[in-house]
């Protein structure tokens, strides 16, 4: 028998997943930049953008549930 969340239920597992999207995108970003700084700006470049990447993928999901709870 499947169980129904509640709508706070459902929030608060959101956040956490969303959390560990955010925590991933802002690490890549921070390993991005020392590697800027120790090996060029050629070498973390592509980390950087794979971060933003991460965080955009982020904002996506974010809108995408707003609008599903909000209707």
């Amino acid at each position: 028998m499947k169980r129904k969340l509640s709508q706070s239920e459902e929030f608060e597992l959101m956040k956490l997943v969303l959390d560990k999207f955010l925590w991933l995108g802002v690490g890549i970003m921070a390993y991005g930049l020392w590697s800027m700084f120790s090996e060029g700006i050629g070498a973390g470049m592509y980390y950087i953008i794979s971060g933003a990447v991460v965080l955009i993928l982020f904002l996506v999901l974010i809108i995408r549930e707003y609008e599903h709870i909000s209707k």
